[in-house]
C-alpha cells in the first residue's frame, strides 16, 4: 500500500495579500470610526454652549427690552418732566395713527 501523502496547506501570495489588506481595513474602519465619534461629541458640545449662549443673551435682551418699556412709559416720563420743571399739556399732544 501506498501511503497517502499528506499536504501542509500552505497560504499563497495573493492570499496572504488578501488577508492583509482585510485586517488593515478593519483597523482602518476602526481608527476612522473612533476619530469621527470624537469629533461629532466635540461639535455637540460645541452645540450645546453655543446654545446656552444664545439663551443668556435672549434673557439679557428681554430683560433690557422690559427697562425700556418701563423708562419709557408714561408714568415715568410724567416724573422727568415734573422734576424738571416743566408742566404737562395735553392740548400739544398730537396722536399719529398708522394706518
Amino acid at each position: 500500500m501506498r501511503r497517502k501523502k499528506i499536504r501542509k496547506a500552505r497560504i499563497t501570495k495573493g492570499e496572504r495579500l488578501l488577508y492583509v489588506s482585510g485586517v488593515m481595513a478593519l483597523v482602518a474602519t476602526l481608527v476612522v470610526k473612533v476619530f469621527c465619534g470624537a469629533n461629532v461629541g466635540n461639535l455637540s458640545m460645541n452645540v450645546e454652549k453655543l446654545k446656552y449662549h444664545i439663551d443668556t443673551q435672549n434673557k439679557k435682551n428681554e430683560s433690557l427690552t422690559m427697562k425700556v418699556n418701563e423708562l419709557t412709559s408714561f408714568s415715568k416720563v410724567n416724573d422727568v418732566v415734573k422734576n424738571m420743571g416743566l408742566a404737562y399739556n395735553n392740548e400739544n399732544i398730537v396722536t399719529i395713527e398708522n394706518k
